[in-house]
């Protein structure tokens, strides 16, 4: 796989079935960076048709990485148009249209973004005032830096007991701020059963 796990995920998966025992339930979505073995996990824990967001933040870097930096600026700008697209009968023509003009310009670009599949495109299955937060694991990065930069200069952390209780009291002393995430008004409403490609 080519992406790095250089970020947490938004859902760490347990690696046991004891952990459902111990309350962790099956998640309605998972946005993940695309870490190996990390999908393997949440479908053993959870099922083939548990629905998994690859994020667009960590799939683009590793495009650009196939790409000579002369190439930069146009693969961004065609990248930012299908992620972007406002419909997704238009995210799926712009997919078309990438995958066409880059198996020719550059394969390798190609094949990466070949690899992560339909899981690229699984937040345009949710209402789309949701696709913003759903399409990276930026909001729960941001988080996590957040909670870095604040216990930075303690090196070890007494117990696991510990991360819950400091990231509480830094949130309500008001040194880290918590944001609506965008759609938080719509996330009852479930995700459609159709991927991008069947919807095309």
């Amino acid at each position: 796989m080519d992406d790095p796990a250089d970020h947490p995920p938004v859902i760490f998966p347990a690696r046991t079935r004891k952990h459902d025992a111990r309350g962790l339930k099956r998640p309605e979505l998972a946005i993940a960076d695309g870490a190996p073995g990390l999908e393997a996990a949440l479908i053993a824990l959870w099922g083939e048709d548990l629905p998994i967001q690859r994020c667009t933040v960590h799939k683009h870097r590793s495009l650009l990485g196939h790409a000579p930096k002369h190439m930069h600026d146009e693969l961004t700008e065609d990248n930012r148009d299908m992620i972007y697209a406002e419909k997704p009968a238009e995210i799926a023509t712009c997919h078309k249209v990438f995958l066409r003009k880059w198996r020719l310009k550059r394969k390798t670009v190609a094949d990466s973004f070949d690899e992560a599949g339909d899981k690229l495109f699984t937040f345009a299955r949710l209402p789309q005032g949701q696709w913003k937060s759903a399409r990276t694991t930026n909001a729960i990065e941001r988080l996590n830096e957040d909670f870095r930069r604040r216990i930075k200069t303690q090196t070890v952390l007494p117990c696991a007991e510990t991360v819950p209780m400091l990231l509480w009291a830094l949130m309500a002393s008001g040194q880290i701020v918590m944001r609506k995430i965008d759609g938080w008004e719509t996330p009852s409403q479930p995700i459609a059963d159709e991927t991008l490609d069947q919807a095309a």
